[in-house]
Formats: C-alpha cells, sequence, structure tokens
C-alpha cells in the first residue's frame, strides 16, 4: 500500500480488480475455438451474458442468436439479439424471450453448431414453468426461495424440476445439435450443475429431492407446482443421450478473481491467507466468526508484522426477518462490524462481483473501526431488520459500481494491521 493509500482504497481496488480478471473481453476468447462452419446459433443468459456475447463476436464477427440478461446489463452486439428481463424474480419478458429461443432450438440438426453462454442469474431469466405452473406462481415460489434462507444448491433443485429449461433441458432441446456452453461460475464449488440451474448439465436429483427442499425451506407449493413434483420431471439425468452433443466449459470462476487480488495484496506488502472461494452460510454468522478469527490474527500479530489479508469467496445467504433493504454482503459487513465492535486497525469489504447485492443496485459495503462510532444502536436495528443496505447508505459506506457485466459471486476481504502500527 502506497502511503497515500488508505485501507478503504486499497480495499476498493483489490474489488475492482477482482472483477476486471473475470471480464468476459478477457475470458471468453481465450475459450473459443476458430468458428464453425455452417449454421451457428449464440444462446444466453445471465448477468454476465451480454458481455460474453459481445466478446464473441469481437472474435468470432456477427453472429446470428438470441441472450437474455437482467435490465440494464445489455450490451451492443452486432447480430446477437439481446433482451433484457427481470432479476431476481422473472417476469414476462424473460418467459417470451425464452420461449423464443426454445423454437429456435428446435429447429436446429445435427449439422448446426449452438454456442450457449451461460453466467449467475440465468437461473431467473430463463423461465419457461413447467406443467400448468403460472408465471405468478412462478414468481411467488422464486421470492419465497430468495428469503428462505436455503442454500443456492437447494433452491438450485427446486428450480430444475419446476422448470422446462434448466437441469439439461436446454441442452436436449437443441439435441442433436452441436453445443458448446461457455460458464461464468458464481456457485461455490463451481459445478457446472449449479450455474444458473445447469440449463446445459443432466442433474441425478429427482422430483421427491425437490420435495423435501421445498418442505425444509417452508416453501408452500401452489397445487399446480405440487402437480409437476407428483411423478417424473423434465430434468435430464447425467449422460443421457440427449446430453452426448453438449460440452461444457467453466471460463472464469471465484478462485481465478482470488488469486488475482492475494498477488495484488502481497505487491502491496500484505501476507494473506484465503479463507476459501466457496464459502456458504447466514451472513450474519459467517461474519460474526470471521470477526473472532480477525481479531485473534490481529492478537498474535508482532508489533513490526506485515499486515494480513483475508480474502473469501462464496455465496452466503439472508433468512428474511424484517422488512428492509438488505443483500448478503452488506448483512455480512454490518454484522462484521457489529461483532468488531470498532476495533482497532481491522478494515473490510464485503461486495457482490455482478454489482446487486441482493435486489439492489449497490455491491456491497466498506467498513472501517470508526463505521459504528455512536451508531451502534442503529446498526443492530438495521441488522434485525434487514436493513443493511439503508444502513450504509446514510454514513456514504456503499460500494456501488453499477453493472460490471460479469459475475464471480461474493468477495469478502479484511485487511487487519497490528494495533501499534494500525492505520485508523
Amino acid at each position: 500500500m502506497s502511503q497515500a493509500q488508505t485501507p478503504t482504497a486499497l480495499l476498493r481496488d483489490l474489488f475492482t480488480n477482482a472483477v476486471a480478471v473475470a471480464d468476459p473481453m478477457r475470458v471468453v476468447p481465450a475459450a473459443l475455438p476458430p468458428k464453425p462452419a455452417g449454421r451457428v446459433v449464440v444462446i444466453g443468459a445471465g448477468k454476465a451474458s451480454a458481455r460474453m456475447a459481445e466478446a464473441v463476436e469481437a472474435a468470432w464477427g456477427p453472429c446470428d442468436g438470441l441472450v437474455i440478461t437482467r435490465y440494464g446489463y445489455a450490451r451492443a452486439c452486432q447480430g446477437i439479439e439481446i433482451v433484457e428481463a427481470a432479476h431476481p424474480v422473472p417476469d414476462a419478458a424473460g418467459q417470451v424471450a425464452t420461449a423464443r429461443m426454445l423454437a429456435v432450438l428446435d429447429s436446429l440438426g445435427p449439422d448446426d453448431f449452438v454456442l450457449a453462454l451461460i453466467s449467475g442469474g440465468a437461473s431467473s431469466l430463463l423461465v419457461a414453468p413447467a406443467g400448468n405452473i403460472t408465471l405468478a406462481e412462478k414468481q411467488a415460489i422464486n421470492a419465497a426461495l430468495l428469503a428462505s434462507g436455503a442454500p443456492i444448491g437447494a433452491m438450485n433443485i427446486l428450480r430444475k424440476h419446476l422448470s422446462r429449461v434448466k437441469g439439461g433441458q436446454l441442452a436436449a432441446a437443441a439435441y442433436p445439435a452441436q453445443m458448446l456452453c461457455l460458464m461464468i461460475s458464481d456457485v461455490p464449488g463451481d459445478d457446472p450443475a449449479f450455474i444458473g440451474s445447469g440449463p446445459t448439465v443432466g442433474d441425478d436429483s429427482d422430483a421427491r429431492a425437490a420435495r423435501d427442499i421445498a418442505d425444509q425451506w417452508n416453501i408452500t407449493l401452489p397445487a399446480s407446482a405440487a402437480a409437476v413434483l407428483a411423478g417424473p420431471t423434465g430434468v435430464q439425468r447425467q449422460n443421457v443421450q440427449s446430453l452426448s452433443a453438449t460440452h461444457n466449459i467453466i471460463v472464469a470462476a471465484p478462485s481465478q478473481s482470488l488469486k488475482a487480488a492475494e498477488k495484488q495484496a502481497q505487491a502491496a506488502g500484505f501476507y494473506v491467507e484465503i479463507l476459501g472461494d466457496a464459502l456458504e452460510g447466514e451472513a450474519r454468522a459467517v461474519a460474526a466468526d470471521h470477526a473472532r478469527l480477525a481479531m485473534q490474527r490481529q492478537a498474535a500479530m508482532g508489533a513490526d508484522a506485515a499486515p494480513l489479508l483475508l480474502l473469501s469467496g462464496g455465496e452466503l445467504t439472508v433468512t428474511r426477518r424484517g422488512d428492509g433493504i438488505g443483500g448478503p454482503n452488506a448483512e455480512y459487513a454490518l454484522a462484521l462490524a457489529i461483532a468488531l465492535n470498532g476495533q482497532a486497525g481491522i478494515h473490510a469489504l464485503a461486495c457482490d462481483t455482478d454489482g446487486v447485492d441482493g435486489a439492489a443496485e449497490v455491491a456491497g459495503a466498506v467498513i472501517t473501526p470508526d463505521t459504528l462510532t455512536g451508531r451502534m444502536d442503529k446498526a443492530r436495528d438495521a441488522l434485525t431488520r434487514n436493513d443493511s443496505h439503508s444502513f450504509f447508505a446514510a454514513i456514504d459506506h456503499q460500494v456501488v459500481t453499477g453493472p460490471t457485466l460479469t459475475n464471480v459471486n461474493d468477495f469478502r476481504a479484511i485487511a487487519i494491521y497490528t494495533v501499534e502500527g494500525q492505520v485508523v
């Protein structure tokens, strides 16, 4: 860290560069083969998908295709049509675009080639409810899942079995055409089956597993959804013939961004400890654990020790308890600040790499030893009401990036200085 750079500036720089490493313009071209001869169709969905499409056309030139992204995340493409739809709760625009995409795929044959571009957010943007489930019912189920505190893996299993496009069904619709799917991972463990609910990847879970998840997380299912889960669903099992022509490649993942941050921090004189790129759990509980760890690490540091940076990624969850405006990263930051209670020499940042924490147009927040000075009661009240974004907005501690056009999940960094050499 230079003399002029504050801890907050350093943490923001680390986040900015972690996002840049996952820019589709950097990672997609390296994974592309030469453009195949014959008919080529580009499809995709996710918060990074429009940028991925832009990268494809930068390498291949104008292409035919249809990509669905979040409102505000569109990019100007030469031939690929970009449709914007709602995230995290789906809407009619996503449903209409998904129907059009499936119609295109149904028309393909063995001599055709499909390039699929999938990133986080695809699960909400690809909307094709199974059976007689209506869009309104789909929206209610999705909203209930988001408020339940269920881990992303559980959410995705239920979503797959209530869909006509997830769990390998998108790829099956294109069969026997050849398909290459490029993915940007936003899920703990980088399992392709859970990126965007795996529209091009088989899943061996069954309808009973989906029913169990609904019961475990108190998700009330309408009669139409219960009917779908009463028997076999359209989810494609792994290694079936309908997926034999599909090849999936992850082109960017959280681990790459954390490694880039580690390298940058080491160059600035930090010792770096990566806690993991696949952390899950309740945001406030993980924050309490990290606060204890940070203070333990600080207590063990010698007076002349180099500063320490704790890095972590993954996807935390929030169980809705109040009526506030918040997201997993801001809630983590608020709970971390409360647990640290103004501990000198500890600064932190928690942000979502897509620029959207929860449903708010805010990436996350930063905290310093002074964040809660004179505000502890307000902070505790905000945490109780899940109102972390409002709390940080009032003290100008939010991190607002706008659309980053990529998505490799949460990025958390805690900078720890010795008390004797603390930076306040």
